[in-house]
């Protein structure tokens, strides 16, 4: 009884190519999200000095109800307070 073992150095090229392939699109993943979370941090940032900024000139309810979304911040005395501190 003869008994032969094939070995294919091809299928360790596959399977090395298919490892390098998924490290490189889970690396895709992780950076296109964390710059998705840093330009909503400055979206973000952006749009509370903008509003405090119309705040300043204009006093309207819509601009405290904009900013007290934005902020967390629900009385007008800490939203004005906040936007000194932003304006500045």
């Amino acid at each position: 009884m003869k008994l032969e073992l094939k070995t294919e150095n091809k299928n360790y090229s596959k399977s090395f190519s298919n490892a390098l392939r998924s490290v490189f699109f889970i690396s895709l993943v992780i950076i296109f999200s964390d710059i998705s979370l840093k330009l909503g941090i400055i979206s973000r940032h952006y749009k509370v000095d903008f509003n405090c900024r119309v705040l300043s000139i204009e006093k309207s309810k819509s601009s405290f109800k904009k900013l007290s979304r934005l902020s967390n911040l629900k009385s007008k005395q800490r939203i004005w307070e906040f936007c000194k501190d932003v304006v500045q």
